[in-house]
């Protein structure tokens, strides 16, 4: 039996609604529904034993769980990090998680002998475009969405999933009736209700980014150790990074560090707004940011956003794979050739700042202050205002007195 022949689909998994009612459908379709869930850090032991209940409950003809975290770090955080721009100035790229989940799933389809893949992804939003062009730029594979399908035929389609999945046994969560709310590593991400309508989020709207009530009385210092511009240790102790990216977003959302109210321009050309916190990642761009400015050349520093801009948006709209990422991440990997030092990373609530820089590669004169000291004469200075300004002020003379 060929690929192509194979009753066997692999159903990238999360335990919500829709990847719920994925199951019976594909099922009672002929498919044997083997599910997948990539554990991308957003569950505790406790949610990821009942996701895996679920499916069960489900009746899948298999389930397995991964350990998504290094994946995570190393295959976007690492270059994200690098990279060091948030999508239109604001969004850290939340979603990026989706790849690696459907890097497991080819996993397994690859261990089942199948080309079959499913998603819960619906038809209005970037996740489709994700997984879609994920899984056709690694290969010969079939793809079934089932929430697009039902979507030809019913309008109300969260209700409908409900419903089919009531009517068959099956109960539904209601933690997600409210806000779709996505969770992993990188952080939260919370739609629906009030922020679609562009209202003020509600008390509800809060993931793990406390209010300022709750914030403690005294600020936090955390000292980052960057080795060739990766995160590495914290306050002196190594770690590996997707366990780093754990522990700042543990103490930096006890301050409510990271967390935003975005409205972004999607890929398939609507307005996306959302509520996010994302305090690890934050505080890390945040740290990366001050060391490498200090130690990478002006020309380096002013070119480099240029590049990442473009990394951040082949990533946001799907182009995960595309050889452009590829090419750009090498450049971006040999911008950090110097980025080693220390950052000192302070917050007294809300923001984080970077007070402290400790590096051999810090690019600063011995001889030199600026605006303080300098090791050059006022002549030297003077020529080189002159000659930096030439073209302006010949302007300024040429047309002197010139009114067209």
């Amino acid at each position: 039996m060929s690929l192509h022949d194979s009753k066997d689909i692999v159903l990238a998994f999360s335990g919500g609604l829709d990847t719920s009612f994925c199951v019976p459908y594909l099922k009672e379709r002929g498919w044997n529904v083997h599910t997948v869930f990539a554990d991308t850090g957003g569950v505790d032991a406790e949610e990821r034993a009942s996701i895996e209940q679920r499916a069960q409950e489900l009746g899948v003809a298999s389930h397995i769980t991964i350990d998504g975290g290094p994946a995570i770090w190393e295959g976007f955080v690492k270059p994200f990090v690098w990279a060091g721009e948030a999508y239109q100035d604001q969004y850290p790229l939340l979603v990026s998680d989706r790849y690696l989940i459907v890097d497991a799933a080819l996993a397994r389809a690859h261990a089942l002998g199948t080309n079959a893949i499913a998603h819960g992804c619906t038809g209005m939003g970037n996740d489709q475009v994700r997984f879609d062009l994920a899984v056709k730029s690694s290969g010969d594979y079939r793809i079934v969405a089932p929430i697009r399908e039902i979507q030809k035929e019913h309008t109300q389609t969260r209700a409908y999933e409900q419903a089919y999945l009531e009517a068959r046994g099956f109960s539904v969560s209601t933690k997600q009736q409210h806000y779709t709310i996505n969770e992993n590593l990188l952080g939260v991400t919370m739609s629906g209700g009030e922020i679609d309508e562009w209202k003020a989020p509600g008390a509800k709207a809060r993931g793990w980014c406390k209010s300022r009530a709750e914030w403690p009385a005294e600020g936090l210092d955390v000292r980052l150790k960057f080795t060739q511009g990766e995160a590495v240790a914290i306050n002196g102790e190594a770690m590996a990074g997707d366990k780093l990216l754990q522990t700042l977003n543990r103490v930096f959302a006890d301050y409510g560090v990271g967390r935003g109210v975005y409205t972004g321009d999607t890929t398939i050309g609507l307005k996306g707004r959302i509520v996010y916190e994302a305090p690890g990642l934050v505080a890390l761009l945040t740290a990366h940011r001050a060391l490498e400015e200090a130690v990478l050349s002006k020309q380096q520093n002013r070119f480099k956003p240029e590049l990442a801009r473009k990394w951040v948006e082949l990533v946001y709209e799907g182009f995960f794979h595309d050889p452009l990422k590829t090419d750009i991440e090498h450049f971006l990997q040999s911008s950090q050739r110097m980025v080693n030092g220390e950052v000192v990373l302070r917050t007294e609530g809300a923001r984080v700042d970077a007070v402290e820089v400790v590096s051999p590669h810090l690019l600063n004169s011995k001889g030199a202050t600026y605006a303080q000291s300098a090791d050059w004469g006022v002549e030297e200075a003077e020529g080189f205002i002159k000659l930096f300004g030439m073209s302006s002020t010949l302007w300024a003379e040429v047309n002197a007195g010139s009114h067209g």
